[in-house]
């Protein structure tokens, strides 16, 4: 519920500037933007408290950041006035995590592995604020907005049971679509009219529900973390 109310107050601040500093200007042009980076999730002690990763990071052996991922995504930015774009955007990031238990091994005395899978694809709507313009050659802009998180968290492999201390294999599985917000800040420079790079960051508040009673260690999982993007900017 949290992050819910602060992704609709986060729209309602966006459409508020938009109308401020917009309107008499708006959809001056179109510009597409593709964007390369990386995601970065959370980490341990700013995740949420009931974050099923975080609760298998005390029984499975494999580190955090090895959900950081590859993060490929557009956003289709409108002109609003002389200080302001509006963007929609889709992303995607997708990583897999091996691991095996940190202190159990099978009757044979092999590893018992797993593999852990999340993957985020949002589709956002920000707004974006140019203090120098959107005119200038170099254009450093902050900006928020809402998002809609698609995603999907696996556990695959070998488990055991703690009641006989046998080892089955198994899939657990939870999929979600969640509201949460989006806050940015990053620098361009435009080539000529028509072409800009740049850099960007992007941080996303989200968490999704997985389930205790699905098979999971823990309720929830945070979806949160930060994209670190270089852009690339055509302008129609």
């Amino acid at each position: 519920m949290s992050s819910t109310r602060k992704a609709v107050g986060s729209v309602v601040l966006a459409s508020a500037i938009c109308v401020w500093f917009g309107s008499p200007g708006w959809a001056q042009e179109n510009s597409l933007s593709l964007n390369l980076g990386r995601f970065a999730v959370q980490g341990a002690d700013t995740r949420i408290y009931d974050d099923v990763i975080n609760e298998n990071l005390g029984l499975f052996a494999f580190d955090l950041d090895q959900f950081n991922s590859v993060s490929v995504g557009a956003d289709w930015l409108l002109g609003a006035g002389d200080y302001m774009e509006i963007g929609f955007g889709v992303a995607f990031s997708q990583q897999t995590v091996p691991s095996v238990y940190l202190d159990y091994v099978d009757y044979d005395g092999f590893e018992i592995p797993q593999e852990f899978k999340l993957r985020i694809t949002p589709l956002t709507s920000t707004s974006r604020f140019f203090p120098f313009g959107r005119r200038s050659a170099v254009q450093p802009y902050a900006g928020m907005g809402v998002g809609y998180f698609n995603w999907r968290y696996s556990e695959v492999g070998e488990f055991i049971d703690f009641d006989t201390f046998d080892s089955f294999r198994d899939t657990f599985t939870a999929t979600g679509n969640d509201v949460g917000v989006v806050y940015l800040a990053g620098l361009r420079v435009l080539a000529g009219d028509v072409f800009g790079v740049g850099v960007e960051m992007r941080y996303q508040d989200v968490s999704g529900e997985v389930g205790i009673e699905q098979g999971f260690l823990d309720d929830r999982i945070d979806l949160g973390g930060l994209t670190s993007s270089v852009t690339f900017l055509v302008r129609f």
